[in-house]
Parts: structure tokens; C-alpha cells; sequence
């Protein structure tokens, strides 16, 4: 049965928004606040950067929010719009108000928060779970993607090997911030993070998501994608498995485009993010001109 996302009680909501407002400090752009009514609930939408640009959605990782994005977003929002999102179902300002029963649902949510905020086409990023979901607009909402950037996307073209989901399951298991910086020290190498979001990221798990995970597509619906699309891995990644969804790519998919960086890993964009923030912004500009001209 869907469920809907929530925190496990208002105490815990509240210690989780004091270190949301917390982390407002990281913004590093001046920005505009808004929440979009959706069938799903409401969603928080940070706004900033300006230009001719069309604008382009981020969508986070895994018990993240969309101030997460703070330390490459300047880069990002050169001559454009910037829209980081704390996804539906997921802790952060979004509430959700009704369960989201499947993957097409991400479609209809992302469209009603595009339309919320009176934009035809965008370009949208997501990183870890957020390309996931970055995937599922371009499926479910083709017609108003430009183009899909997804950093370090486990799961969507290949599964995350069972060693993987058993060591996750057993770093889960022990919720003590030694436990915690553990597991993200072997997931996220040279990525550190600072007081303020390891505080952010600890009051976050009293969130009980609903949302579900990343299942590799099938072969029809990689053929079927149709926004253009950029993927971008560590070649040391412990989730993912970059030379083999490269490969498959390749057979169903052979316009994306694949760059895998080496010596980094699943942490990348907090290891070389002015290599990482290029390379989407370039990419992103290749694909303005049809967007903005409706090809």
C-alpha cells in the first residue's frame, strides 16, 4: 500500500526545520521562497540566479533537501534560472499530503510544480536518489524536460550489487553519528560535510519516507527516453557500477552522454565540483536553444 511521508512526530519536525533554517546560512545566492500547491502536497522551491537561460530543477540525494545543492549552485545558476526542490515525500518544507502510488506519479507531481510556477520546459539535475527521480520526470514528463543531468544515478541502469545493499543495511543499523559518518566516509570519500548539514542529515532520518527506490529500467523504456541526457559517475563509486551501465547505455540509449571521472567516487560533486558544475553547465547550454525554440 502507498504510504505518505512524515516525520515520526512534531518534536522531531521541528528539531529537523530549526536545523533546516540552520543551514539557510550556506546559500551562498540571494533567493525567493515558494510553496507549490500540488495533488501531493505542498513543495518548497528555492529560487535564484537570473538570465536568459532556461531554467533548470535540481533535485536531491537521499536524506538531503534542496539547500544541499549550496556549494555548486553559483556555478550552476550562471545566465540562469536555479530551482532546488525539496522532493515530495522526502524530509525538508515539502509536506506530502497524499501518497504517490507509482513512478508515473513523479510525473504528474513534477508537471503540477512546474506549472505552479508558470514554466513550460526545464533542464533538471539529480544526484544519488535524485537522479532517480530526475529519471522518472524524463519518462513520465518528457514533454517538459530539456534535458536530464544525473550525477552517480545507483540503481537506475544496473542494480546495486547485494554486498552493497547488505553493508548499507548493516551501517542502518547502527544510528550513532560514529555509525553514520562511517558509512558516509566509505560512500562519500573527500566529500565531508560541515557541522551544520551533519546536523541537518541526522535530524532527517526521524523522517519516514515513502517515496520508494530506484529499480533499473527496462530495456523499452531507456529506448523510449526522449529528453537528452547527460550521466556522470566516479569511476571508484561503491554503489554504482559506471563501466556497466556505460555499456548498456550504450546498446539502448546511445545518445546519452556517459562521463566517468576517475580517482572519485560516489562523493564526486563535493570532490571535484568545478569539474562537475562545468560539465552539466556546458551541457545544459547545448540543449537551451531547442528547449527555447520547442525542438
Amino acid at each position: 500500500m502507498a504510504r505518505i511521508g512524515k516525520f515520526k512526530n512534531d518534536a522531531a519536525r521541528d528539531a529537523y526545520l530549526r536545523t533546516y533554517d540552520a543551514m539557510e546560512g550556506l546559500w551562498p545566492l540571494p533567493s525567493t521562497q515558494v510553496d507549490v500547491p500540488t495533488r501531493f502536497g505542498p513543495t518548497h522551491v528555492r529560487r535564484s540566479g537570473s538570465g536568459d537561460g532556461v531554467p533548470l530543477v535540481l533535485l536531491h540525494g537521499f536524506g538531503g533537501n534542496g539547500l544541499y545543492w549550496h556549494d555548486i549552485v553559483a556555478g550552476l545558476a550562471r545566465g540562469r534560472v536555479v530551482l532546488a526542490l525539496d522532493t515530495i515525500g522526502t524530509a525538508g518544507r515539502s509536506v506530502q499530503t497524499a501518497p504517490l502510488a507509482g513512478d508515473a506519479d513523479y510525473g504528474v507531481w513534477f508537471t503540477e510544480v512546474l506549472d505552479g510556477l508558470g514554466l513550460d520546459r526545464v533542464h533538471v539535475l539529480g544526484e544519488s536518489q535524485g537522479a532517480w527521480h530526475a529519471t522518472l520526470t524524463a519518462l513520465h514528463a518528457a514533454d517538459r524536460v530539456a534535458s536530464a543531468s544525473l550525477i552517480e544515478p545507483n540503481g537506475v541502469f544496473t542494480k546495486i550489487p547485494l554486498r552493497v545493499l547488505a553493508k548499507l543495511i548493516r551501517f542502518g543499523a547502527n544510528q550513532t553519528d560514529a555509525g553514520w559518518r562511517k558509512m558516509t566516509d566509505w560512500l562519500t570519500p573527500g566529500a565531508g560535510l560541515t557541522d551544520v548539514e551533519w546536523a541537518c542529515l541526522k535530524a532527517a532520518q526521524a523522517y519516514r519516507p515513502a517515496g520508494g527506490w530506484a529499480r533499473p529500467l527496462k530495456d523499452a523504456e531507456l529506448e523510449s527516453m526522449a529528453p537528452p541526457v547527460l550521466v556522470i559517475y566516479g569511476a571508484e563509486s561503491v554503489i554504482a557500477e559506471p563501466v556497466a551501465a556505460r555499456q548498456r547505455l550504450a546498446a539502448h540509449l546511445p545518445s546519452a552522454e556517459v562521463e566517468i571521472y576517475p580517482g572519485v567516487g560516489h562523493g564526486l560533486r563535493g570532490q571535484i565540483p568545478d569539474q562537475v558544475t562545468t560539465r552539466i553547465s556546458d551541457f545544459v547550454a547545448r540543449h537551451d536553444e531547442a528547449a527555447l525554440t520547442g525542438g
